[in-house]
C-alpha cells in the first residue's frame, strides 16, 4: 500500500511553482489573484483532495469559527434537545461545533475545557458536572476564552448563564396539584445543593406558602441524581408512611416515572390516591402509563439562546465579564398522572 501523503499549501505551491501565499489567497478568492490562477489552484486542490488545516488557519487568523461544548451526559434526552438547538443555530451562523462529555466528573470537566482551548475554539458552552465542588479551574479558563453556561450553572462564575425559570416552573407544577385538591405534596429533589434543585425546591415551598399549606420536612425527599431507581426507592418509602402524601412532585421525569411504576406495582391509584408531576417533558413521559404531567423545557431554544450569547461575547471581547442570567420560559403539560378526562 502506498504511503499516505498529507497535502499541504506548501505541496500545492511546489507543484504549481507559485508561492504559498499565492495558493492561500487563491483558495480564499483574494481579489489580487487572477481568475485563471484561482481556477488552477482550486482544480489541483480538488484533484489532490486538499483539506485546509483549520487549526493552522485559526492560529494565523486568531479565529477558527468553532465552538466547544461540554456536557455531563450526551445521552441524556434533555441534553440531546439542547445540543440540537446548539448545532442548528451554530451552523446557521457559520460556526462548527465540537462536543465532549464530562461524565459528571469535575476533573474530566477541566480536562475537556483544556482540550477545547488546545483545539483553538473561539468560545465554550458548558453545562456543569453535577459534582462540581470548586469553580477555580473554570475561572482560570474564563480568563482565556469566552464561556457561557447553560442548564447546570453556578452563580460563582461571572458569565452569561442560560436557564429555565426553574422556580416559577416548580411553583406552577405544585399550584396545579393544589388546584386539584392535593394538600400533602411530597417533593423528590437532589441531595446536592445544585442550582436546579435549589430553585425548584424554592418554587415548591413558595406554592405551599402562597396557598396557606405547611412546609413539612417529612415530605421533602432527597437523592443523588434523582434517577429512575431513586424515584422507585423513595416512592416505596412514601407508600409505607402512616399519613402518606396525596401527590408527588419530582424534579426530573426519570424520578417521576420511577414513582409511577412503583405506585402501579403497589396498586395505588394514580391520580386519585397519589398524583405525580415530573420535570422536563421527555419522550418517556408520553410512553409511560398513565402518561406523565410534566414541565416542558424548551431544550432547542435554550441551546440556540446559548449560542447567541456566546457569539456576542466572542465578537465583543472588550466587554466586562459579569454574571448575567437569562431565563427561558417553560409551560406545564397536563396528562393522566394528575388528571383523567
Amino acid at each position: 500500500m502506498a504511503k499516505k501523503v498529507n497535502i499541504t499549501l506548501k505541496e500545492l505551491s511546489k507543484r504549481l511553482n507559485v508561492s504559498v501565499s499565492t495558493v492561500s489567497r487563491a483558495l480564499n478568492n483574494h481579489p489580487d489573484i487572477s481568475p485563471a490562477t484561482i481556477k488552477k489552484v482550486k482544480d489541483l486542490a480538488k484533484e489532490l483532495n486538499y483539506i485546509p488545516n483549520l487549526f493552522a488557519k485559526g492560529f494565523r487568523a486568531k479565529k477558527t469559527n468553532t465552538l466547544g461544548v461540554v456536557v455531563p451526559n450526551i445521552c441524556h434526552s434533555f441534553t440531546a434537545t439542547i445540543l440540537k438547538g446548539i448545532l442548528t443555530q451554530a451552523e446557521t451562523l457559520g460556526y462548527r461545533v465540537i462536543i465532549s462529555e464530562s461524565k459528571n466528573n469535575e476533573e474530566k470537566q477541566f480536562e475537556m475545557l483544556q482540550t477545547m482551548i488546545q483545539f483553538g475554539v473561539d468560545g465554550v458552552l458548558m453545562s456543569l458536572a453535577r459534582k462540581t465542588k470548586s469553580v477555580d479551574s473554570i475561572l482560570s479558563i474564563l480568563e482565556r476564552i469566552p464561556l457561557v453556561l447553560f442548564d447546570k450553572v453556578s452563580d460563582k462564575i461571572p458569565c452569561s448563564q442560560i436557564v429555565i425559570d426553574d422556580e416559577e416552573a416548580s411553583f406552577n407544577a405544585v399550584e396545579h396539584l393544589i388546584g386539584l385538591g392535593k394538600k400533602r405534596i411530597a417533593i423528590l429533589k437532589e441531595t446536592e445543593n445544585s442550582y436546579n434543585s435549589r430553585t425548584r425546591l424554592a418554587g415548591y415551598k413558595r406554592a405551599l406558602t402562597s396557598n396557606n399549606l405547611p412546609i413539612n420536612d417529612d415530605l421533602i425527599f432527597s437523592a443523588e441524581g434523582v434517577s429512575l431507581e431513586s424515584g422507585k426507592r423513595i416512592t416505596r418509602q412514601i407508600a409505607s408512611m402512616k399519613n402518606r402524601p396525596d401527590a408527588i412532585f419530582a424534579i426530573t421525569d426519570n424520578a417521576a416515572i420511577g414513582a409511577i411504576q412503583t405506585l402501579k406495582t403497589l396498586n395505588i391509584n394514580i391520580p386519585n390516591e397519589i398524583a405525580v408531576v415530573g420535570f422536563s417533558n421527555s419522550v418517556k413521559s408520553t410512553i409511560i402509563s398513565p402518561s406523565l404531567t410534566t414541565i416542558n423545557q424548551p431544550g432547542s431554544k435554550i441551546g440556540a439562546t446559548a449560542v447567541n450569547y456566546l457569539l456576542h461575547e466572542i465578537l465583543n471581547p472588550k466587554e466586562t465579564m459579569q454574571t448575567k442570567t437569562i431565563e427561558v420560559k417553560t409551560n406545564l403539560v397536563v396528562r393522566e398522572s394528575t388528571f383523567k378526562g
